[in-house]
């Protein structure tokens, strides 16, 4: 009994050791390993892109349409690979201010301010960041401080300028009132692009035969009485350019323009559909359009604000209200037998 307890032992030990041999060896009875099941990898997060527009008028709204064109043409969609955080600052500089640190805090991808002050707030809030900021409708990048140069911005900052056009729209009033001797500007005191339009214009007056009368404000509070102080000088006509604090407040300069019989320049296409006679228009949904361009080259890497030329658009296109014109009594110029006439919605 106890010599057979051992052989069987031995037996036992034998069989134990040919099997491991064989589960050593990779033999074909040895099941294969179960495949590890591959991660799926996380969808990429929408980039963040925060617009802050100045002030609620027509022609910033514009641009605004235009930068989102322009995004979608280059494969940037809001709600897709991009969240755009739309936020307007009713006029108000401390407003744009808070809007604007509140999105460097948050880290955006990228900042869009629509009109100078706007811009001045982005580039404020985001300087030591580096946070990209693009611009549309900052008529002077160079006076506001956007910018070093416009051919090569060297700061975190890049984009559109509306530079307009204003020998044509000199000529265009001369046109309209050949015996008018005294434009009126009125014009907001903090704004650069307003003061760089004034020292322009009152350049190019001479050539055309006129006299400037400007009265400068601050707040919108003081548009009212702004226009009082011009139609109170006996001005010819008044010319606006795109002062945001008087374009988000031109009813009230019509007001008082309208009672006195004087007739309004604008300096875009809205405007004159809200009540200016005339103008010559730049095209800001398609300056928009171009800045949206350009924001989507930086979101792509493909390009930096610091060495971006900013886009600087002067051409224009005569645009006049020919039921003001009616109101006014005045002919529309032969020069301008092809101008488009255009009228509120």
């Amino acid at each position: 009994m106890k010599l057979f307890g051992k052989k069987t032992l031995a037996l036992a030990l034998a069989a134990l050791m040919a099997l491991a041999l064989a589960a050593c060896s990779g033999g074909t009875q040895t099941a294969s390993p179960t495949p590890t099941p591959t991660a799926t990898e996380p969808a990429a997060e929408p980039l963040k892109i925060g617009v802050i527009q100045y002030a609620p008028h027509p022609s910033l709204d514009n641009c605004y349409t235009g930068f989102l064109e322009g995004l979608a043409d280059a494969g940037y969609v809001d709600g897709d690979n991009i969240t755009v955080d739309f936020q307007n600052a009713q006029g108000d500089m401390s407003t744009s201010d808070l809007i604007a640190k509140n999105m460097a805090s948050s880290e955006y991808d990228l900042i869009l301010g629509i009109a100078t002050p706007a811009a001045m707030s982005a580039y404020s809030a985001t300087k030591e960041q580096g946070i990209p900021v693009v611009f549309c409708a900052v008529s002077d990048p160079l006076a506001a401080g956007l910018v070093e140069s416009l051919d090569a911005p060297n700061t975190n900052c890049t984009g559109t300028s509306d530079v307009l056009n204003l020998e044509a729209q000199m000529k265009m009033i001369r046109a309209f009132l050949p015996d008018a001797k005294t434009i009126g500007v009125l014009y907001t005191t903090s704004e650069p692009n307003s003061v760089s339009h004034l020292a322009k214009f009152k350049e190019l007056a001479p050539t055309y035969g006129f006299t400037i009368v400007d009265v400068g404000i601050t707040s919108a509070s003081e548009v009212a009485s702004g226009a009082a102080t011009l139609v109170s000088k006996g001005v010819d006509c008044v010319n606006n350019f795109t002062d945001n604090n008087v374009v988000n407040n031109l009813a009230t300069l019509l007001h008082e323009t309208d009672t006195a019989g004087i007739p309004v320049f604008g300096s875009e296409v809205e405007q004159v559909k809200n009540g200016c006679i005339a103008s010559e228009s730049i095209d800001y949904v398609a300056l928009g359009r171009q800045t949206g361009a350009m924001a989507a080259k930086i979101l792509s890497g493909e390009a930096t604000p610091e060495t971006m030329p900013v886009l600087s658009v002067s051409d224009t296109a005569p645009v006049y209200n020919e039921a003001v014109c009616k109101t006014l009594g005045i002919s529309l110029p032969a020069d301008y037998a092809d101008a488009e006439s255009v009228s509120a919605d």
